[in-house]
């Protein structure tokens, strides 16, 4: 009986001490450069795994980051370049998606953490992901907005390099999900002459590959814990850049307050 109770406290001081430890490691193969995520599978292991679902499956290959907020976040996972696509009418193929994933907002939405996108609807989240440029906590970990927002992973190495020159790239106002698109190489007078937009334009994902299952890595990151999932109002703060949003859908068709013309470049 002793013997038995060793081994039950042994096995639970490993499964303590590997929490977090052995975690897996994806890139994000972007047309501007790498972006290396450790993910964390053992504190927000159903998200993960319907992440890497979609990762195995290819599902990412060549996707687009569809969307950028100044200070806030950039987002992608929703939509597939195929080809030219005429700003007059610009369109994005939606990617196939399965079953929504349940909710995990344990994790703090800070700089650098990677996170679902999903509606108002808490356990709605299925491709779309985003990462957070700026901590923005005080709106997206608070439970009254959307349930809070599942991070799973955080950016690590020389990756947030790659995320901050795609978020410092000008918009393009494009309507719907492609309001906010970031685009580069295309000007005002390009729109004007209704020239198409190309993959030498927006920031293609080539795709998202699995590079390590097994590291210790994700030991060393510390993530910061979300203590606010049971505030009730979320905060007035716009720091953020995206303010006390309830939206996140962030692939659905947002109405925004700036009232910018359907086509002109937002700088």
């Amino acid at each position: 009986m002793f013997l038995k109770s060793k081994a039950i406290i042994a096995s639970t001081l490993f499964t303590l001490a590997t929490f977090n430890v052995q975690s897996t490691v994806v890139e994000i193969r972007t047309s501007e450069g790498t972006i290396e995520v450790n993910l964390f599978d053992q504190t927000t292991p159903k998200t993960v795994e319907n992440f890497l679902s979609y990762v195995n499956s290819g599902a990412y290959a060549n996707t687009v980051v569809h969307r950028s907020v100044r200070d806030f976040v950039i987002q992608g996972g929703g939509f597939t370049y195929t080809g030219p696509v005429e700003v007059n009418s610009f369109t994005l193929d939606r990617i196939p998606t399965g079953t929504p994933v349940m909710n995990e907002p344990k994790l703090s939405n800070v700089r650098g953490t990677i996170a679902m996108a999903k509606s108002s609807n808490p356990d709605s989240a299925t491709s779309q992901w985003f990462i957070n440029l700026s901590d923005n906590s005080t709106s997206l970990d608070v439970r009254s907005n959307a349930g809070g927002f599942t991070v799973f992973g955080q950016v690590i190495g020389d990756g947030m390099q790659v995320v901050d020159t795609i978020a410092a790239a000008t918009t393009l106002n494009a309507g719907g999900a492609f309001a906010e698109i970031p685009i580069q190489n295309y000007t005002q007078t390009d729109v004007d002459n209704s020239v198409d937009i190309t993959d030498e334009n927006i920031f293609v994902v080539s795709d998202i590959v699995v590079t390590d299952t097994n590291v210790e890595s994700a030991a060393n990151l510390q993530p910061k814990v979300n203590t606010l999932i049971n505030q009730q109002t979320p905060s007035t703060d716009s720091s953020s850049g995206g303010g006390s949003l309830s939206w996140m859908l962030l692939g659905g068709f947002l109405l925004l307050s700036r009232k910018l013309a359907r086509f002109k470049i937002a700088l």
